[in-house]
């Protein structure tokens, strides 16, 4: 990806002397969760929206230095880690640096997701399927092994969530015969967390209930 495409310059950065009151009108009038800040043209963090409004309007940034969060990604960097970056700050704007942490811009969390969204994760046809086990269980090789040995191809996969040592993974596949792949996860003592129609184990045993039933209530 060339990052180039996705630098934005609409909003230019903010030095240290601009006083606090002009910071607030300015976030009025965007979205965004912060605003990068320099010193004489030199990047040194992010102000964010939340604590600018705290703040006394009749001081400057500078006043503030302690506030700003040093977040930021090199013109390089890959999508995915970008994205992350966005993750782990909780904002929508990360500034983007060269190789001499000289500032080139920023960067919108609704530009990289649009590239998500272009992944065949998302774009193709396919069915997806949550499993879980436990995280010294499973392997991304097996996983991939169950799907392929029921001739379907996988078009994405990720770990959803981690809890108490078990994780949820999921999978994206190729249109195919998705009760024959559920089944053999459960041959493989994965649990099966997504509801799926064709899953014929469940509508046994949903089948076998309602017989037990009426006979009881017989």
């Amino acid at each position: 990806m060339n990052m180039e495409n996705f630098i934005i310059n609409d909003v230019a950065i903010r030095e240290f002397s601009e006083q606090i009151e002009e910071i607030q009108n300015l976030f009025n009038q965007l979205t965004y969760s912060h605003l990068p800040v320099a010193n004489n043209g030199m990047y040194l963090g992010c102000i964010s929206e939340n604590d600018i409004r705290c703040f006394d309007a009749h001081k400057t940034l500078a006043d503030y230095q302690y506030a700003l969060e040093g977040f930021f990604v090199r013109d390089t960097d890959y999508w995915l880690d970008i994205l992350e970056k966005f993750a782990q700050n909780n904002t929508n704007i990360l500034p983007v640096l060269d190789e001499e942490n000289d500032y080139l811009g920023y960067v919108e969390l609704t530009e990289i997701i649009s590239l998500f969204n272009e992944t065949p994760f998302l774009s193709e046809a396919g069915n997806i399927i949550v499993i879980q086990k436990g995280i010294q269980d499973y392997s991304f090789g097996e996983i991939v092994q169950i799907v392929e040995s029921n001739n379907a191809n996988l078009l994405g996969i990720f770990i959803s969530k981690i809890e108490n040592d078990v994780a949820q993974i999921t999978l994206k596949l190729s249109p195919s015969g998705i009760n024959e792949i559920i089944q053999s996860f459960r041959r493989y003592s994965y649990k099966i967390v997504s509801e799926h129609q064709e899953d014929n184990f469940k509508k046994n045993l949903k089948d076998r209930s309602k017989y037990l039933d009426k006979y009881l209530n017989i």
